[in-house]
């Protein structure tokens, strides 16, 4: 996804607000997954604070100056649990303040291997777990995927106060780093099997399995991700060996598409015959007896490839079209997807249509 997309789908997810639960999971996933599956619940502030105690207390520091501060750090209203967890943490173990510390640091450099503390059997799951989400979730909005993606592997979804916080930022390092099949499996899980899913997450998750479904192996989009996966590594200074594979790939492919252009010029430049018998312009058949029809999903756009850019349009005219195109719309955008991803986006311009209402 470019970055322009990415800005949209953020600017498009802003203006929802919290959703109520999902159904959980039925049975019947497959074995070869490597998430288990159910249905996954998040803590509540007040359990998550229970046991937070009780590990601060297990390492020795009870004592009133940091019992106080644990206090603190728990009356902040709106805070993630998360967050408040990672600050707990930091308060009785050093290791992980410093980690967390460093993490937040956009001047230090990103980290090239997984830290010890979060593959140490003898501590508990608990701290371990939820220490590597909220690690995670720091280098995934430095854009350190590679990481980010490894942290979270060390940890399952299960075991952390936060399911959808995981799956959903998993599923951001897997799109990020072109893993359509693991993205997708993560957004699935999450919007099938997480329980009050933020509706933010929940639309740039759909967004982004929009954006995967028009992925092709080595078409211009391709070249366009690789680029962008070459950029940010060159600003994370990881200019080395697998950078250079990458820049490789994407000279090799523009070198092979220019070729083809210089082939259909030489084509061209011959009257529109092909060298080798074959029809002008392209292979017998090629030529389609009628233009393709407009619809929402924008030129070029076979069923369920839907261009970001026509998500955008319907968004912004929603408020104007009368229920029969509105309908329409809906069922344009959502051909092919699954049923959960319908809903997401009903639910969304449905929230418009009523906040149009309510302006005029």
């Amino acid at each position: 996804m470019s970055a322009k997309v990415f800005l949209f789908t953020l600017a498009l997810a802003g203006p929802l607000v919290a959703a109520g639960s999902l159904p959980a999971q039925p049975a019947g996933r497959s074995a070869k997954d490597s998430l288990s599956f159910g249905a996954l619940h998040a803590a509540k502030p007040e359990e998550a604070k229970k046991q937070a105690l009780g590990w601060l207390k297990s390492t020795g520091k009870s004592d009133a100056t940091t019992v106080r501060a644990f206090d603190s750090i728990w009356s902040e209203d709106g805070r993630a649990v998360v967050d408040r967890l990672a600050d707990s943490f930091a308060l009785g173990d050093d290791r992980a303040a410093k980690l967390l510390a460093e993490a937040r640091d956009p001047s230090k450099p990103a980290p090239l291997r997984l830290p010890a503390v979060l593959t140490d059997a003898k501590l508990p799951t608990f701290f371990r777990a939820n220490l590597a989400l909220a690690y995670a979730k720091v280098l995934s909005n430095r854009r350190i995927y590679e990481e980010a993606l490894a942290v979270l592997k060390s940890a399952k979804p299960e075991q952390v106060a936060d399911p959808a916080t995981y799956l959903f930022h998993r599923a951001v390092a897997e799109h990020a780093l072109a893993l359509k099949q693991d993205a997708n499996r993560s957004i699935n899980r999450m919007l099938e099997d997480a329980v009050d899913v933020p509706e933010r997450y929940k639309m740039v998750s759909v967004l982004m399995a929009f954006d995967m479904q028009s992925w092709r192996e080595k078409d211009l989009g391709w070249i366009a991700r690789k680029m962008d996966n070459i950029e940010r590594r060159l600003e994370l200074s990881r200019g080395g060996p697998q950078t250079q594979r990458i820049q490789k790939d994407v000279v090799a492919r523009l070198d092979e598409l220019i070729k083809q252009l210089e082939n259909q010029a030489k084509g061209d430049a011959n009257g529109g015959a092909c060298p080798d018998g074959g029809q002008p312009g392209g292979s017998p058949g090629s030529n389609p007896s009628s233009p393709q029809k407009d619809s929402f999903g924008g030129k070029d756009s076979g069923p369920g490839n839907v261009d970001p850019k026509s998500l955008e349009k319907v968004a912004k005219d929603w408020g104007k079209l009368p229920d029969k195109q509105r309908a329409e719309a809906l069922q344009q955008l959502t051909r092919d997807m699954p049923p959960k991803y319908r809903e997401v986006i009903e639910s969304y311009f449905r929230k418009l249509a009523a906040s149009e209402s309510s302006k005029q």
